[in-house]
C-alpha cells in the first residue's frame, strides 16, 4: 500500500489510521492495535524494518481485526490475526464488552502452531465460551481440526474457511460445499 498511497491519494482517496479502538458504525468496531499479553508469536519472524532505534523484528504492530457487538455476543472476523486470536478476543472483550463470542472468522496464523498451542488456544477460545470458528487461509486446516476436537464443536460449528462460507446471525457459519 505505501507503494501505491501517492497515487491513491490522487484519485481523492484518503488513508485513515486507527491507533486506537474505534466504533466506526453502531455496534462495528476496529480493534486498533492488539496489546500482546500473550506471546502467540504469529507472524513471520524473518522480516525486520526500520526503526528509529535501527532495525527490529517485524511484528505488525499495526494488526486490526473488526469487532460486531451482536446480540449473541462478540462476532471477530480477522485478516492474518498476527496479534495472536487470544489476545485479540481479549482486548475485544475488555474494549466492547466481556460478552461470549458467537463466531471468530478469519485468519489466525496458526498454520505452524505446535499442538501445545493449539491446546492452549483452544482452551481459551472454550473459555470465552466461542461457539463458533471459521479459520481461513493462514489458520491452517489441521489446526482448525486440532480446535475443533479440543474444543469439543462439530464439523458444522468449526470448519476451514472455503469460497461461498458465510455467517449471519440466525444460522451462524454455513461453510462452502467443498467443507461440508
Amino acid at each position: 500500500m505505501i507503494a501505491m498511497k501517492k497515487e491513491y491519494e490522487g484519485t481523492g482517496g484518503v488513508f485513515v489510521e486507527h491507533d486506537k479502538p474505534e466504533e466506526i458504525l453502531p455496534g462495528v468496531w476496529l480493534t486498533g492495535p492488539v496489546p500482546r499479553v500473550f506471546p502467540e508469536k504469529n507472524y513471520p519472524g524473518e522480516i525486520e524494518v526500520a526503526t528509529d532505534k535501527g532495525w527490529a523484528e517485524d511484528n505488525v504492530p499495526e494488526d486490526l481485526s473488526l469487532v460486531f457487538n451482536t446480540s449473541k455476543g462478540l462476532v471477530l472476523l480477522t485478516g492474518c490475526g498476527h496479534a495472536g486470536i487470544i489476545n485479540t478476543l481479549q482486548y475485544a472483550r475488555k474494549v466492547v464488552r466481556p460478552a461470549p463470542v458467537d463466531a471468530a472468522i478469519g485468519g489466525f496464523h496458526l498454520f505452524n502452531a505446535k499442538d501445545e498451542q493449539l491446546d492452549w488456544t483452544a482452551d481459551k477460545l472454550k473459555e470465552f465460551q466461542t461457539a463458533q470458528v471459521l479459520g481461513a487461509h493462514c489458520t491452517g486446516v489441521q489446526s482448525v481440526y486440532h480446535l475443533r476436537q479440543r474444543m469439543g464443536l462439530t464439523r458444522r460449528r468449526c470448519s476451514v474457511g472455503s469460497v461461498g462460507a458465510t455467517y449471519d446471525l440466525k444460522d451462524g457459519i454455513q461453510t462452502g460445499a467443498i467443507a461440508r
